[in-house]
């Protein structure tokens, strides 16, 4: 059978969200999953010639280790060599990649419910592009129809390689050679490992670093955390873990590239402030973040440029590489606390090289490091940060084109006033880089934005106290709950 992806993506469902291909597991059947790596290692064969070998991971979801045998049959049937690198995180598997000049494919569904997986395509250098994904889109090739069923399963998946720690070993060795092994000695961090597939890495890598280690809540279930909207039950697990004498509590998203990160006190930081102090601690010049992000960034004075971006990381790796420049370090973050090394950084004489991806790890370990380098509680360096605060949330299950078609409603029409006036005031400044994006004349910010991984309307709120960002988080979802029903 002839295969377009462009086609097979809109009758399937299963499509290119802001990072990689996603959709529920009951769409993602061999045949669509074999016919993405098909066409990925397709658009790498003209556009960035290899050895033929690609590595492949995933996360700890149930459908996981199905697709990977999906992938490893395409790859096989194309001739590629697989090197499967088995359940490490995604900056990891991107990490190898990168080392050894080879293309890799990380499958995950990241924070998104188990019934949902998805599959994160890296070139040699990195993440796919805008560019890339277009490319790949327009790929057109042959499939053998007899290798699979009526319902798109292979009648026989190739057995994965043996496992090859090489990309685990070589994550882990890189904060430990950065950072040292006295880093974070006396410090004691909870780490709550849910189900997140760095859950043992992690755990490694901090005691490894001198740091007192107190496993939590580990599961054999997935659990479907989402650092940008964390659950209730999380809020409250903190609070409870906070009281066995914590410096801080350590996680991340089920794929760990997204940190969730606590204080003594147990309250989960927002990830685009996390940010803002790990690009400090690192001694970064210049920073890309998505226009969601909160405006302390700018207000904070630490940073000679920044440049806000659409939401995603492709565009703030783009957003990067603008900013790139001879003599320059440069990273960038998202609002869900992805950290990205654009540039090489040096340190107390240690070279941490560029890792431009989501990355959970280093953005905790260096504010960590910098709180135990200046003897003060890791709540004391927020503190110092200018006093906006940000919450986040959304409508699960909201149609895509109903969420899209609802703020370009608001947008177009310039609405904000009338719909959230009573809330806010009145709209002063607007932006549409992605989404909506109001501020008011009470300093309040109110950002919608459809989700490009899921069929959800997001909301950013930012204000001057937490309690009035999440009274306005509320109430705006609230108005969010009405549009969807």
């Amino acid at each position: 059978m002839k295969i377009s992806v462009n086609e097979m993506m809109n009758s399937s469902g299963v499509g290119f969200g802001t990072s990689g291909a996603r959709g529920l597991v009951s769409k993602m059947t061999d045949l669509v999953c074999y016919s993405y790596t098909h066409a990925f290692l397709a658009y790498c064969e003209k556009n960035y010639p290899s050895e033929k070998t690609v590595a492949i991971a995933g996360d700890l979801r149930p459908s996981t280790g199905r697709i990977l045998a999906a992938l490893a049959t395409a790859a096989k049937d194309m001739n590629w060599n697989v090197i499967y690198s088995g359940r490490i995180p995604s900056p990891a598997i991107a990490l190898f990649g990168i080392d050894k000049a080879l293309p890799t494919i990380m499958v995950t569904g990241s924070h998104i419910p188990a019934d949902r997986n998805g599959i994160k395509f890296n070139h040699p250098q990195g993440e796919i592009s805008k560019k890339d994904e277009t490319g790949i889109r327009a790929e057109i090739f042959d499939v053998n129809d007899e290798k699979f069923d009526a319902d798109g399963m292979l009648k026989s998946a190739v057995e994965l390689p043996a496992e090859d720690s090489t990309a685990r070993v070589n994550y882990v060795k890189r904060y430990i050679d950065f950072f040292g092994s006295k880093a974070l000695l006396g410090f004691t961090v909870g780490l709550y490992q849910h189900s997140a597939v760095g859950r043992d890495i992690i755990y490694e890598v901090l005691q490894s670093l001198g740091a007192f280690v107190i496993p939590l809540g580990r599961s054999e279930t997935f659990i479907p955390v989402d650092t940008e909207a964390v659950r209730p039950e999380d809020i409250q697990l903190g609070a409870k873990w906070a009281k066995q004498g914590l410096d801080a509590i350590v996680s991340t998203d089920g794929d760990s590239d997204r940190p969730l990160f606590a204080d003594a006190t147990g309250r989960w930081i927002r990830g685009d402030v996390l940010g803002i102090l790990a690009a400090s601690a690192l001694g970064i010049n210049r920073v890309a973040t998505p226009v969601s992000c909160n405006t302390a960034l700018e207000k904070c004075g630490k940073f000679e440029k920044t440049l806000r971006t659409r939401i995603g990381s492709p565009y703030v790796i783009a957003g990067m590489q603008e900013l790139d420049e001879t003599g320059k370090t440069v990273a960038g973050y998202e609002a869900n606390g992805g950290f990205l090394l654009e540039t090489d950084v040096e340190m107390n004489g240690k070279i941490l090289k560029a890792l431009p991806t989501r990355d959970a790890l280093l953005p905790q370990l260096a504010v960590m490091h910098l709180a135990r380098q200046k003897m003060v509680a890791v709540e004391d360096l927020f503190r110092e940060l200018p006093k906006r605060f940000t919450a986040s949330d959304r409508i699960k299950e909201f149609p895509t084109e109903k969420s899209k078609a609802k703020v370009a409603e608001i947008a177009n029409g310039k609405l904000g006033s009338q719909i959230f006036g009573s809330l806010a005031g009145k709209v002063v400044s607007e932006d549409t880089t992605d989404g909506y994006r109001m501020t008011f004349e009470t300093g309040d910010i109110i950002h919608l934005r459809p989700s490009g991984n899921a069929p959800e309307l997001r909301c950013y709120i930012e204000s001057e106290t937490p309690a009035r960002a999440e009274e306005l988080k509320t109430k705006v979802l609230s108005i969010m709950q009405g549009w969807k029903n």
